[in-house]
């Protein structure tokens, strides 16, 4: 029987919803047991919320002052000990995950299996390839630790109202130097996170301006939405490369996605591919955008947003 060891990603004090999202990956191979090890200066308070998760057999707390901030090149040695007596190491394919994973498996010296979207036995998966335009399957040897990053966007985050038990571990492995935190910057923002919100709008270089974007946050506020940008309006500056969606930015699935003057590059498309409802907005009614839109209006964006924004005005306050 398989055992699975899942990387918890979090940031002050916060579990990231990925962490729930290869758990379910997890299950999906019914394994002898899902356990995640959470790694921090102190891992407590993402120990405890880690083990609510529906479906894990334990918590690993490994607490070292090391540990304050993700470094990749810190954390990979201690996994890499720990993953040892594990058949499946999994972690998100997040910023997080592509930068950790990759060492990890470096250490143990295995393959890495990217993107994994589905499971069709212990050591057999499919994984998206081209810019999501082909599914391949892809065998890894049953012999050897398989290490994995699992694609969010494919799974949905497993249920809470788990009580695993929590265990402290202590790791005894040569940590690395060469490598060292400077800083994190990061756009602060009273929004959803763009990789697990419910409801994204989005705005492409239709858009115009760093100026119109306001349009774009405008409607996200009254959807209560994570707002997102495509390629080129990122190119053009009108937002920051954080807001990026599409194979080189953030791959998401929410409910609910919103594209505003997004032509529909495939790089754009996808990231989109999961999304429930995929709504366009575009003045050129032969853009590939509506190709996969399930709801399409074609108009001039600005003029469209304003009559949209009455409408959920009118939704939200009834007379």
């Amino acid at each position: 029987m398989s055992k699975v060891l899942i990387i918890a990603e979090h940031l002050d004090g916060q579990l990231n919803a990925a962490t729930g999202k290869c758990v379910s990956a997890a299950r999906a191979l019914n394994p002898e047991a899902i356990d995640i090890v959470v790694l921090a200066a102190d891992p407590a308070v993402v120990a405890a919320q880690a083990a609510q998760i529906e479906g894990v057999s334990r918590v690993l707390a490994i607490a070292n002052p090391a540990n304050q901030n993700a470094i990749a090149q810190v954390l990979a040695p201690q996994v890499a000990e720990v993953a040892k007596s594990y058949s499946h190491v999994f972690g998100p394919s997040t910023t997080f995950g592509k930068d950790l994973m990759p060492c990890v498996a470096a250490l143990l010296g295995v393959a890495q299996v990217s993107d994994l979207m589905a499971v069709d036995g212990s050591y057999r998966f499919k994984r998206p390839m081209y810019a999501g335009n082909a599914i391949v399957s892809v065998e890894a040897p049953a012999d050897q630790i398989l290490v994995a990053t699992v694609r969010t966007a494919s799974w949905p985050a497993a249920a809470q109202g788990g009580s695993a038990a929590v265990e402290t571990v202590s790791v005894n492995t040569a940590l690395p130097s060469h490598t060292r935190f400077v800083k994190l910057e990061s756009g602060a923002s009273d929004r959803p996170d763009l990789q697990s919100a419910r409801r994204v709008v989005s705005g492409g270089r239709g858009v115009g301006s760093e100026e119109n974007f306001r349009v774009i946050y405008a409607l996200a506020d009254k959807l209560g939405a994570a707002v997102g940008a495509s390629r080129a309006a990122v190119d053009a500056g009108y937002v920051p490369n954080d807001m990026q969606v599409g194979q080189t930015g953030k791959i998401i699935a929410p409910e609910l996605y919103i594209a505003v003057g997004i032509s529909g590059a495939i790089q754009h498309v996808t990231g989109i591919k999961d999304a429930g409802t995929i709504v366009a907005i575009n003045k050129d009614p032969d853009a590939p955008i509506f190709e996969i839109a399930d709801v399409g209006l074609v108009g001039d964006l600005f003029q469209i947003l304003q009559e949209l924004e009455v409408q959920i005005q009118k939704e939200l306050n009834p007379q």
